[in-house]
């Protein structure tokens, strides 16, 4: 079995572990949105911070659309570069934010796990699509 061929289906898998991961938060936010507030805050200041989570999960949810649509046209599936890019950082998001989850950490740190885990693979899917749909290049 070669590299590039094991690590299509650990991409899949981190992929969507992270995806599980990322829609757990969204259906229990209440806690994680409580953590970054001060012990006596209003409702207004809960709704703004709930807000920002959700426009983050959002985010992260349109960011997951993009990697999968490469990933299932076959645009990047078999492209190691990509695979390796994303197996690695979907796995350490995952694990970032199941501390996240249970470890209740501040909503700061989830724009930092977006930006390094869901943002640079997506960003890759996109220059990879242009690669091969726009610039005719092959998909490896």
């Amino acid at each position: 079995m070669s590299a590039v061929s094991s690590l299509v289906p650990a991409r899949f898998l981190t992929l969507i572990a992270h995806l599980v991961i990322v829609i757990t938060i969204f259906w229990s936010r209440e806690n994680n949105v409580k953590a970054c507030l001060p012990l006596n805050f209003t409702q207004e200041q809960y709704d703004t911070e709930d807000k920002k989570l959700l426009v983050g999960l959002g985010v992260t949810l349109g960011l997951f659309a993009i990697e999968l649509t490469g990933f299932f046209s076959g645009v990047s599936m078999f492209n190691s570069s990509q695979s390796l890019l994303s197996t690695g950082v979907h796995a350490s998001a995952s694990v970032a934010l199941l501390f996240f989850l249970f470890e209740q950490w501040n909503c700061d740190i989830y724009w930092w796990i977006l930006a390094i885990c869901s943002v640079v693979p997506a960003f890759v899917e996109i220059l990879l699509f242009v690669a091969v749909v726009g610039l005719k290049k092959k998909p490896l």
